[in-house]
């Protein structure tokens, strides 16, 4: 299974507001960027991604899991974009900030360090892991 990254500023939607949506999750929408999308698409229902506040905390916060496909994104006007359905697993024991994201060696090569701009970024089995070893998690 594959494992992403999904970002989002704390102030427009935070961890405990996913958390307060419940078993049920929510639609992750708003994605306007086209390599964010195909992200997105390639998401499967089970897979797991991070949730990771950007802006002002610029931390993964938590696991979230997809809990429907990719749909349509009824915000968007023009109708080129969609998203997916997403639940709070788990928050993490211990946040992981990007400044220790970025001094980690075994994480040079993670798209959030190289283009931290994107919104839905895929990770990689060892960059997960040493995620959560990071937060004091088992993987």
């Amino acid at each position: 299974m594959a494992h992403w990254l999904l970002k989002s500023e704390p102030s427009s939607w935070s961890w405990d507001q996913q958390v307060a949506a419940g078993a049920k999750g929510t639609f992750w929408n708003g994605v306007r960027n086209h390599s964010a999308k195909l992200n997105l698409m390639a998401m499967k229902k089970g897979e797991r991604g991070f949730f990771y506040h950007s802006n002002e905390d610029k931390a993964i916060v938590g696991i979230v899991e997809i809990v429907k496909t990719y749909y349509p994104d009824h915000t968007d006007e023009t109708g080129k974009f969609g998203m997916v359905d997403v639940k709070a697993v788990k928050a993490l024991k211990k946040p992981v900030t990007l400044a220790q994201i970025k001094s980690e060696p075994r994480l040079k090569d993670m798209v959030l360090v190289n283009n931290s701009r994107l919104s839905v970024q895929p990770v990689s089995d060892d960059e997960w892991r040493v995620a959560l070893e990071m937060a004091g998690e088992k993987a």
